[in-house]
């Protein structure tokens, strides 16, 4: 298809609507009744399928019989590659095996010729409604999913909290144990651990409920992106105290302000200081430094732990993963942290960055574009 065409059809700011015949006045009778809508043309299913690979179409309109490849055919490649694409079949054959094979092949509805222009306006306006129908089913599903995998993390993550202190407690009561005993000195240690974990793990589900299951774009607003990354140090200072780490900030109150979702970029941030704490043994060194650079400003967050391997990296920002470099099956927290933080980074048009140079310790780089 040449460019121009493509570009000569876009005479609608809406959805958009790929007409596939190899007929150009079919082609523009559908496109003349289809007024408001965004269209793109082919001849072809070949042709089709290259401007798949370059735009996001809505509703994809396509005759039967075409050379190169016909109209079944490109409903089977499209359905084969994004099946919730709608497609929308024009047929001049009363076949019934045609219409089987469309059937078969999930074709979303169809429309005969000679057109009726009425009729197709209503089709196209009827799939569009199917497609937005289809996409609330998807993302409903998609939310289900996730709760369930999260309330069976949930589960699992407070067994083991609960269990101890329940144990311990049935102990008291039952008058087992000696106060005076080291054994019990250190049990009761592990228990008040056990509960402070606990109460980390409630904070944190607390927190999840009002970040993650926000839904929208971001919520933009001036922020100072030196002053937020403080805020964010000072909330973490009594981790940084307990895991006996060294903090080295190079922040500045001079840091140029941005438009940013001032929740979301904080809990990404905290996400990043919070695996360099949890994986930075007692004694070692955890750093935030700004970068102001043209086109973006960067939150970097390098730690003096023992890095992540090689063959981890690239899986560590999916949901509910967590490194595990002792294999005890027993890390703390939900393996949420990494995968939000980039999503939210993304939200902004940014990314974050995960790097482990030779000589040990992670750099994980949060970029935010100006």
């Amino acid at each position: 298809m040449e460019t121009e065409t493509v570009v000569e059809m876009r005479q609608g700011s809406g959805r958009c609507i790929l007409i596939v015949d190899d007929e150009d006045v079919i082609r523009e009778l559908c496109a003349k009744a289809l007024r408001g809508y965004r269209i793109l043309q082919a001849a072809d299913g070949a042709e089709a399928l290259r401007v798949l690979e370059q735009e996001t179409v809505d509703v994809v309109l396509t005759d039967v019989m075409m050379p190169q490849m016909n109209g079944l055919d490109l409903l089977k490649t499209v359905k084969e590659r994004e099946p919730n694409q709608v497609v929308v079949v024009m047929t001049g054959y009363a076949d019934k095996e045609i219409i089987l094979r469309a059937l078969k092949a999930d074709a979303d509805d169809f429309i005969s010729k000679p057109i009726n222009l009425l009729h197709l306006k209503t089709t196209i306006d009827k799939a569009l409604e199917k497609k937005a129908l289809k996409e609330e089913l998807v993302h409903l599903k998609r939310m289900d999913r996730l709760k369930s995998d999260f309330l069976g993390l949930i589960s699992h993550k407070l067994k083991t909290p609960t269990t101890a202190i329940s144990l311990f407690i049935q102990n008291l009561e039952q008058g087992i144990g000696d106060p005076t005993d080291p054994a019990f000195q250190k049990t009761l240690s592990l228990i008040i651990e056990e509960s402070q974990y606990l109460n980390y793990l409630i904070q944190d589900l607390l927190y999840y409920s009002e970040v993650i299951l926000q839904e929208g774009p971001p919520r933009l607003a001036p922020v100072n992106p030196g002053e937020l990354a403080a805020a964010v140090l000072k909330e973490l200072q009594r981790s940084f105290q307990n895991k006996g780490l060294q903090l080295e900030s190079a922040l500045s109150d001079a840091l140029p302000g941005m438009s940013l979702d001032r929740q979301r970029i904080a809990f990404a941030l905290r996400a990043l200081l919070e695996n360099a704490i949890k994986f930075t043994p007692p004694g070692g060194t955890i750093s935030l430094a700004a970068q102001v650079r043209e086109d973006s400003i960067r939150l970097v967050v390098h730690d003096t732990g023992p890095g992540i391997a090689r063959e981890e990296l690239p899986k560590v920002f999916e949901k509910f993963y967590q490194v595990d470099p002792a294999r005890t099956g027993q890390v703390r927290g939900f393996g949420l942290g990494l995968y939000y933080a980039r999503l939210f980074a993304q939200n902004h048009g940014g990314n974050i960055l995960l790097e482990c140079p030779p000589g040990g310790g992670t750099i994980a780089t949060l970029i935010l574009p100006r």
